[in-house]
């Protein structure tokens, strides 16, 4: 079970996921697995640690801009939180098959996040 509002995954540019991966296992020794059908890799380290993905560099998403995913029980509640407390919510909501229902926020200070309610927690 994940625990309420833990960081859950991370997401780094890149603009050669099988390269960049490649460079995470044999310095760290990270498990790299690549989704074929999502066209996605994804990292974990050791056991319980966090894991992430490397999301594909775009004029939206340079190289620099790490995005973390925080997980949330109820996501409606917690982008209405981000608003009264001066966040921006950029993308409302949005699904993956299988992980869950995802949002994107800026906090006050412009720093683009995630959240994650995941597809067991709906």
């Amino acid at each position: 079970m994940t625990h309420k509002h833990a960081i859950v995954h991370v997401e780094l540019p890149s603009k050669d996921s099988k390269a960049d991966s490649n460079f995470y296992k044999n310095v760290f020794e990270w498990n790299i697995v690549t989704d074929e059908e999502m066209d996605y890799t994804m990292f974990t380290g050791e056991e319980g640690d966090l894991g992430g993905g490397f999301n594909s560099v775009s004029d939206d998403n340079p190289v620099g801009n790490v995005l973390l995913y925080i997980n949330t029980p109820d996501l409606k509640d917690t982008l209405a939180k981000i608003k009264a407390n001066g966040g921006e919510v950029v993308l409302e909501s949005y699904e993956s098959p299988t992980v869950g229902t995802m949002a994107t926020f800026k906090d006050p200070v412009g720093n683009l996040l995630a959240l994650l309610q995941p597809a067991g927690e709906m």
